[in-house]
């Protein structure tokens, strides 16, 4: 791959994995919700905001792992990648999370932006995904759990309308 092809991969991989585009970033996504909302549970629904803030945390986590670490051991579905249920946040795990968030998404930017970093080869211990892969993996996790996020926090809100 040529240098400008690398460059505008990883340009545009960087943007997915900011997000935007077609939605809303993360930030975006959580800006001014009232700390009570991060735990307040929707009837019918299985998980709070906290809990898929902290999915997606467990989650990138994990895939980065998967593509850094060649000893890489896989966590167990789906018990490792979601909180307990039960369990509520606290404003220090919720900034510690965001900047766990924030942190694994440097690296990963980090990794693509690597010249070493060969988008396409498999990873020697996987089951033939490349990196290319798992960053649009990543991308298309979050912006999934992202639009959770915006729906649980209309139906909070109480802004949710069946028209809109």
């Amino acid at each position: 791959m040529n240098q400008s092809t690398r460059a505008a991969l990883v340009a545009e991989l960087t943007q997915l994995l900011a997000g935007g585009n077609a939605h809303v970033t993360f930030e975006q996504a959580l800006a001014g919700l009232p700390a009570p909302l991060r735990n307040q549970v929707v009837p019918g629904v299985p998980y709070t905001v906290w809990h898929l803030v902290e999915h997606l945390r467990l989650a990138q986590a994990d895939i980065l792992e998967f593509c850094v670490n060649p000893r890489y051991v896989a966590l167990d579905w789906p018990a490792d990648y979601w909180p307990d249920k039960t369990l509520a946040v606290d404003e220090a795990g919720w900034q510690a999370t965001l900047h766990a968030i924030a942190h694994d998404q440097q690296r990963f930017t980090d990794l693509l932006n690597d010249p070493a970093t060969d988008f396409f080869k498999p990873l020697a211990h996987g089951e033939g995904q490349n990196i290319l892969r798992e960053a649009l993996l990543i991308g298309d996790h979050a912006a999934y759990h992202i639009g959770e996020i915006i729906l649980l926090r209309r139906l909070l809100e109480g802004k949710y309308s069946p028209h809109a």
